[in-house]
């Protein structure tokens, strides 16, 4: 049997082999980046929650042309072990990032490289650019997200639209029933109601994130767990994710001033039904950025790839070969 499955065994050629790479950060802490094919480097950005090897069904046919790094953000994916120092880990995202391309730029000996980037991993990139420039981005994809997370009297483009206190009541009330397990490390340890609770808005949050009838029925089914699986489900990220879920509640994550400063090509990459950021609202940013251009994907919710697959490969292949 072992004869077999090892005679059957194609190896992959080597633009389609997967690879982990290490690298340092400030603090001595090593960022797993993922990285896979060969040709001119860029850089991808995952979302909240998500595991940033998710991009590769969109990414594998062009890895004959382009490599794609893929860094794992602390607490999420194969860095779901490295911790936060910092509440403010949006900044300090930022920060590690920053490490990460000019660990790029110095190893593939370029000045700069293009980044797309989506939803936190987005805010990310806007932190970023109000801490460092952009000298070092060729050009930047910007997926469905807003550079200001809460409504303000001159900007209600935030999280959430109309709704956001609505759902941000929900996030404070699941977070203030957390705290008291805040050392409890195994999510199958809190008690029974509020793990239930808790995956109940995870499930919100999601389905809220896309619009098409076939990625609510996907996410119905794939996060509802009865009863019994619940007992024994082992969340391995929840505190992280209820740490992150806090600091945005909390901080004034607002990072329009920076905005003059991205003075290099972007597209900004629209859901046309997102419930977490207003169309209209992220039109304005396309408008506010001195060099963007926009493409709107009409009936796309936030999550662009979950929702409108192919049109995101599409603006993802154009983007790298414009």
């Amino acid at each position: 049997m072992h004869y077999l499955m090892k005679r059957n065994l194609i190896k992959l050629p080597a633009n389609y082999q997967l690879k982990t790479i290490d690298i340092a950060l400030t603090d001595g802490t090593l960022l797993p980046v993922s990285v896979i094919g060969n040709g001119k480097p860029m850089l991808l950005l995952h979302a909240y929650g998500m595991d940033t090897r998710e991009f590769l069904p969109f990414i594998l046919p062009l890895v004959g042309n382009y490599a794609f790094y893929l860094p794992h953000l602390r607490g999420f994916g194969a860095a779901k072990d490295i911790k936060l120092t910092q509440f403010d880990f949006v900044r300090q995202y930022a920060d590690d990032i920053s490490i990460v391309i000019e660990q790029i730029c110095l190893a593939r000996n370029i000045e700069s490289l293009p980044v797309a980037a989506i939803s936190m991993g987005a805010q990310v990139m806007w932190a970023y650019f109000e801490r460092y420039g952009s000298a070092r981005v060729s050009r930047y994809l910007n997926i469905d997200q807003s550079p200001a997370i809460h409504n303000q009297p001159d900007w209600q483009g935030g999280l959430f639209g109309t709704r956001q206190q609505e759902v941000f009541d929900i996030f404070h009330e699941v977070i203030d029933k957390t705290l008291p397990y805040a050392d409890i490390k195994s999510f199958t340890h809190l008690p029974f109601a509020l793990k239930r609770r808790a995956t109940d808005v995870e499930r919100l949050f999601s389905l809220l994130s896309v619009n098409r009838t076939r990625s609510k029925a996907f996410i119905q089914v794939m996060t509802y767990k009865n009863d019994p699986k619940l007992a024994l489900y082992e969340h391995s990220i929840w505190h992280h994710k209820m740490r992150c879920l806090q600091a945005y509640l909390t901080l004034p994550y607002d990072f329009r001033g920076a905005i003059e400063q991205v003075t290099i090509p972007v597209v900004n990459l629209i859901g046309g039904r997102s419930k977490l950021y207003n169309a209209k609202w992220q039109q304005k940013v396309t408008q506010m950025l001195p060099n963007a251009t926009e493409v709107v994907l009409p009936r796309s919710g936030h999550a662009v790839p979950m929702d409108e697959p192919i049109g995101f490969y599409k603006v993802l292949k154009s983007f790298l070969e414009t």
